[in-house]
């Protein structure tokens, strides 16, 4: 059974720091590819980064120079450190792996539940 969990959403002021985590199991996490997506309320999902198995990140226009991502093939866990925050990064965040599964060996695409991450003052 494929898990992503998250953590490290919260409340911040703006030009504040988070750091969200995403770990990850029943996944081959070594040869997954990794992401962050993110929804504020009325909108539709989009794409904040992404991390492959080998390989540069990407990121979208809005969070370059401010967000990085990274992952621990060790713990099976994916980053996204967000600084400068801004109160239009205020959305829900989702982990996302395009992933090839432990047992079946097939490939999949999977989400996390969602954290929350509030900017304001």
């Amino acid at each position: 059974q494929v898990q992503l969990v998250e953590s490290g959403g919260g409340l911040v002021q703006p030009g504040g720091s988070l750091r969200l985590s995403c770990s990850a199991s029943g996944i081959i996490f070594s040869a997954s590819a990794m992401g962050w997506y993110r929804q504020a309320p009325g909108k539709q999902r989009t794409l904040v980064a992404s991390i492959p198995s080998g390989g540069s990140a990407n990121y979208a226009d809005s969070v370059k120079g401010r967000f990085t991502i990274s992952r621990d093939n060790a713990k099976n866990t994916v980053y996204l450190q967000m600084n400068s925050l801004k109160p239009e990064d205020t959305a829900v965040y989702y982990c996302n792996a395009n992933a090839l599964t432990v047992g079946f060996g097939t490939w999949g695409n999977y989400w996390g539940q969602g954290t929350q991450v509030t900017v304001s003052s």
